[in-house]
């Protein structure tokens, strides 16, 4: 029997854990490898990209040095002496630098300066085709360093050398006219560039800023427009950032809104009552030529993830500023960790709801105007307040400012429903804005299907949508003020007067004595205060009841109180004569209002039709209408002494004006000039548009318009108007009332404060009488 065989035992290697040891160490030994081989890889590239780059930059470099050595002016400061890039041959003088530009159909403008000493910014301008006013446009902008060869400092003559050129071309139409058709629904314009025509600098930020301006009459508005600049002193580079537009004819201007170091951009696109401004903030930003951007705060997309934060700045959007700020107030209370972008939304929506909220707390002479500025700032039961209260004759110009909504007031309606969809008031004036545009059967419609199974006071809707048409019953007012009646006069005698054509508004016991040798004054009534509101002529919706109509106007007119008129009358030598008449009784036809007064120390106030030329008609206020605005004047001259930039505007701006209305014969004339011939005029400032800030009213006599430039095609028209001439200008001097031209039917008597109001208004003389304007922040023009 075979012997098994036993089992063969392996030795066990003895440098089994120097070879596992091994093993690890060459993996980890590959690994490293690979890394080092990707980052040398990613080094590789990095250090490829930046030579191409380099590569790149010095050919760019190199063709500029070839063909514009100008372009690349700003490196010779990075340079030492030995090394500066001679550019010696472009350099010119100014006398060269403008012939040039002749030739090539251009013109120079006005040198404008830098912070540099050493370079200026040169506008340059190109004749308009076919045009009427304003006929050159910035083409072109350049800056100009002074050349620092020594060749050139022996010249008797500074030599520049041109180290940036930028085309410029006006904002489209479309762009320009936005607001407006926004605000109001209308052509949305065309694509075709609005010329622009000045550069002036942008003060009150730090760095060097410039706007270029453009103007552009569009209806009822004066639009400013433009672009906004940076100037790079240290790259003697300027660059073209935002464009810009404003309805209000106001410039953009540096406010501090948000509480940064750095002041905003504040832009005001307001139309209207309607409060809407554009707000940017400066940003560095690390580019070699351009070292700053604008960029616009905007209430999209919420800076804040929180959704009552996101619900407040829903509500700002649709236009309840005012309701969203105390949202948001409630809010920071909350958190008090605010984001800074978050802080700016927040900013720029408490500018908007101050501009409501001040608006909403004026006193306005239209119901209208009154009724708007509290539903804009969300103020609906004053608003339904205001609108109760409004004269029965005011509720189609109601009506008519809730159609010519474009869905601004909708907005605010539909937002106030979402927060509390049970407010009466809301609910009431989302049946009168659909009631104004769609009729009574949308409104009702709308309140049916949209508060289905909820409480709806339909009986008070009802009767305001009545008043709305005009259908509540007239009420005898309460007679609790005195008597603000303006208007103009004339002479009667006793004869011409026929009592069966007046209502005498005296007691039984005061009645008409027509007397052989009685003279009387008989004064068309221009404006009235009835207790709430002033009242302007034409009355044709003044409803006189059918019982009483004479204790009606007694009460109307507040002739209860007050029956007393003040007269002045001018002479033909300009002497001015003043008297007291009562008035005995009114007279009302086709919305013509009469009265006839009783003098008590009569003076002749009757003119002839040549008279009419040298001196206004009579006038009768009662004591209590108007209060005289009368500041110290000052002069142009002054004003330029003052303020140069401001000064110069102005000059340039009524220059302009009397060429435009062909008071004097249109030349090119230098700014010295306009202020040698200009400078002694005198000029008052006032501020008449509410905003805060003097309007410029210049008055000025035919003599001194005549002066100017005498021409003999003027001077030999006969029957021409001698009485002084008034033009306004607004604080961005904008031509916002004139009765300057030979033709003008109207002269500015003076400028007062009327009673029960806000804002100072225009008395103006026409061929009809007398009529009171006052500036309308809606329209932006005098109504």
């Amino acid at each position: 029997m075979a012997t098994p065989r036993k089992p063969i035992k392996k030795p066990f290697p003895k440098n089994r854990n120097a070879r596992l040891v091994k093993r690890v160490v060459t993996n980890t030994s590959q690994v490293s490898q690979k890394k080092s081989w990707r980052l040398t890889s990613f080094l590789a590239i990095v250090i490829l990209f930046l030579l191409t780059s380099l590569v790149i930059g010095f050919a760019w470099i190199s063709f500029l040095f070839i063909f514009q050595p100008q372009q690349i002016a700003w490196i010779n400061k990075l340079l030492p002496q030995w090394a500066q890039i001679n550019v010696s041959s472009e350099a010119q003088t100014i006398t060269q630098i403008e012939a040039a530009l002749n030739k090539l159909g251009l013109q120079k403008g006005d040198i404008v300066s830098t912070d540099d000493a050493d370079s200026f910014l040169l506008p340059v301008y190109k004749q308009r085709l076919n045009c009427q006013s304003d006929c050159k446009e910035i083409v072109e902008l350049r800056v100009y360093q002074q050349a620092s060869d020594l060749e050139f400092r022996s010249e008797p003559e500074k030599h520049y050398q041109l180290t940036t050129q930028i085309a410029i071309a006006g904002p489209e139409e479309s762009f320009v006219i936005a607001p407006l058709v926004n605000a109001t629904n209308e052509n949305q314009g065309s694509s075709i560039s609005l010329p622009v025509t000045e550069i002036s600098r942008l003060e009150g930020a730090s760095g060097t800023w410039y706007y270029l301006l453009g103007r552009r009459q569009e209806g009822t508005y004066n639009i400013n427009y433009g672009h906004i600049l940076y100037y790079n002193p240290t790259r003697y580079h300027i660059q073209q950032l935002i464009s810009w537009t404003s309805p209000t004819g106001e410039l953009p201007q540096w406010q501090q809104v948000t509480g940064n170091s750095n002041k905003e951009l504040v832009i005001n696109q307001t139309v209207g009552l309607e409060p809407q401004l554009q707000v940017y903030q400066v940003k560095s930003v690390k580019t070699f030529l351009n070292p700053v951007e604008l960029n616009e705060i905007t209430l999209k997309p919420p800076a804040l993830k929180d959704s009552s934060y996101e619900k407040a700045l829903s509500i700002a959007r649709s236009g309840l500023w005012t309701p969203a700020y105390d949202w948001l107030k409630f809010i920071k209370k909350q958190k008090k960790n605010i984001p800074p972008s978050a802080q700016a939304q927040i900013d720029v929506i408490r500018m908007h709801s101050q501009i409501s909220k001040a608006q909403a707390a004026t006193t306005w002479a239209s119901p209208s105007q009154q009724v708007l500025a509290n539903l804009i700032d969300g103020r609906w039961a004053k608003a339904l307040e205001a609108f109760k209260a409004a004269p029965l004759q005011n509720s189609k110009e109601i009506s008519q400012s809730l159609q010519a909504d474009s869905g601004r007031l909708w907005s605010r309606v539909e937002a106030a429903l979402q927060v509390n969809p049970n407010r009466e008031e809301v609910q009431a004036w989302g049946a009168l804005i659909l009631a104004a545009q769609y009729g009574d059967t949308r409104a009702y419609s709308w309140l049916k299907e949209e508060f289905k199974g909820k409480q709806v006071n339909l009986a008070s809707i009802q009767v305001l949508l009545k008043q709305l048409k005009g259908e509540a019953t007239t009420q005898l007012p309460t007679a609790t003020h005195a008597s603000k009646i303006i208007g103009s006069v004339q002479s009667v005698e006793n004869k011409q007067v026929n009592l069966s054509d007046w209502l005498q508004i005296g007691t039984e016991n005061s009645t008409i004595n027509l007397s052989n040798n009685q003279k009387w004054y008989q004064v068309k009534v221009s404006a009235f205060y009835d207790g709430k509101n002033w009242l302007k002529a034409p009355f044709t919706t003044l409803n006189l009841p059918a019982v009483a109509p004479s204790k009606y106007l007694r009460s109307i007119l507040g002739l209860e109180n007050d029956a007393t008129l003040q007269i002045a009358a001018w002479q033909a030598n300009g002497e001015q004569q003043s008297t007291t008449a009562t008035i005995k009784a009114v007279q009302y036809k086709n919305g013509v209002l009469h009265l006839l007064a009783q003098p008590d120390n009569f003076i002749n106030v009757s003119i002839s039709n040549t008279s009419k030329l040298q001196q206004p008609q009579a006038l009768a206020t009662s004591t209590y209408a108007l209060e005289w605005i009368q500041p110290t004047p000052t002069t142009l001259g002054q004003l330029q002494t003052l303020d140069s930039q401001r000064g110069n505007t102005i000059l340039k701006a009524i220059w302009r004006a009397l060429q435009t209305t062909n008071s004097i014969k249109k030349s090119n004339v230098n700014i010295q000039t306009i202020g040698q011939k200009l400078g002694h005029w005198p000029v008052q400032e006032i501020d008449i548009t509410g905003n805060g800030k003097p309007e410029i009213v210049l008055t000025a006599t035919n003599e001194a318009i005549a002066s100017l430039y005498p021409d003999p095609k003027t001077q030999n028209k006969k029957n021409v108007n001698s009485r002084p001439r008034t033009l306004i200008l607004s604080d961005n001097s904008s031509i916002i009332y004139t009765d300057f031209g030979l033709n003008t039917e109207q002269s500015l008597i003076a400028v007062a404060n009327l009673s029960q109001t806000s804002l100072p208004s225009l008395l103006i003389e026409n061929a009809n009488g007398y009529s009171l304007k006052r500036w309308s922040q809606k329209n932006q023009r005098f109504e």
